[in-house]
């Protein structure tokens, strides 16, 4: 609860003109952009504060798919920390159902089959499996604590 919200303190250090290009990226600013990790992991590291510490975790692993394609290291299953696991499914239905400045927010059914298409590819099999057992909380929440 606490160390998840800094997923993405590494963005901070990403130019702003790329950090909010309204289009997709250039390879060149992809490889930019994907430097956030390691640069959270390095602000949040080197603490003995057990929150920071988890944060520092989570910011390195967030971009880590279940089957190895992620980013930074191309970590894959249970290499990839439980609570980087969980931080990528959350950011990922929040990424998708808020409104950015690259594209419009996507409907709960459009983010449902995202989540159960990448199921052992993006996304811990057995993470989609509550996330969609609970997807009736999920969606009360986001429309309890809207973006806007």
């Amino acid at each position: 609860q606490l160390a998840a919200p800094l997923h993405d303190i590494g963005k901070i250090g990403i130019p702003d003109a790329i950090l909010n290009k309204p289009g997709p990226h250039t390879p060149e600013e992809m490889v930019v952009m994907r430097t956030h990790a390691e640069l959270g992991a390095k602000l949040l590291s080197g603490t003995r504060r057990p929150v920071f510490q988890l944060a520092a975790v989570i910011a390195q692993t967030h971009h880590e798919n279940f089957d190895g394609t992620g980013y930074p290291a191309a970590l894959a299953g249970e290499q990839i920390p439980i609570a980087g696991r969980i931080t990528a499914l959350a950011d990922v239905v929040d990424a998708l159902g808020s409104r950015r400045c690259y594209k419009e927010p996507w409907s709960d059914e459009a983010i449902r089959k995202f989540v159960v298409d990448q199921r052992g590819l993006k996304f811990d099999p057995a993470l989609v499996d509550l996330l969609t057992i609970n997807w009736g909380q999920l969606t009360a929440l986001r429309q309890q604590l809207p973006d806007d």
